[in-house]
């Protein structure tokens, strides 16, 4: 790929993680999951053009601005894997994760979780979390592993590279019926 291109995607995923931490109002050691489709960023059919500059033109555009926020990266991979989750074992940790036994590659668990694992601290996989927003490039599926209640949140800017962008913030369920009183922010 084009150097020009890279930037472009890299800029794009900033934009969206921004845009989405912006609207979720996260909080320190919130997890943020991407599910990242390669080959549709690039044009191509999921599962099919896995590329590695892509997805580490995403992780250049996304990861530092979480660290930044103490906010923890959760990847997910592809169906090989059946979507398991590549997370820094801090991270699984904290949430009471169970590690399994696996290491992605660009064609089982894809180039986005691989690019996650090889950039990690100290990476683990699991088989599901529960994170606080998200970000699904090109198709991923994402929402198996967020909170209930999952709130679609629309960003100014739909695709990544080719892929469409769909994203989601999260908020506790509402409970009590016509008499009940919520905080505005939900």
């Amino acid at each position: 790929m084009e150097t020009m291109e890279l930037e472009r995607i890299e800029a794009q995923a900033r934009q969206a993680a921004q845009e989405l931490l912006d609207a979720a109002k996260l909080k320190p050691g919130d997890i943020f999951v991407v599910g990242c489709s390669s080959s549709e960023i690039v044009g191509g059919h999921i599962g099919k053009n896995s590329s590695m500059e892509a997805a580490a033109a995403v992780y250049r555009g996304i990861q530092p601005l979480l660290a930044q926020h103490g906010i923890y990266l959760a990847a997910q991979c592809c169906e090989h894997l059946n979507r398991a989750i590549i997370l820094e074992q801090e991270a699984a940790g904290r949430y009471g994760c169970e590690p399994v036994c696996v290491v992605p590659h660009p064609h089982a668990g894809g180039s986005w979780a691989t690019t996650c694992w090889q950039n990690f601290t100290s990476p683990v996989a699991v088989e599901e979390i529960r994170a606080a927003a998200g970000l699904d490039i090109g198709g991923t599926l994402i929402g198996m592993h967020l909170k209930r209640v999952a709130v679609p949140v629309r960003l100014s800017l739909d695709h990544i590279g080719c892929a469409l962008l769909l994203c989601a913030r999260t908020r506790p369920k509402l409970i009590g019926g016509i008499r009940a009183q919520y905080p505005e922010e939900v």
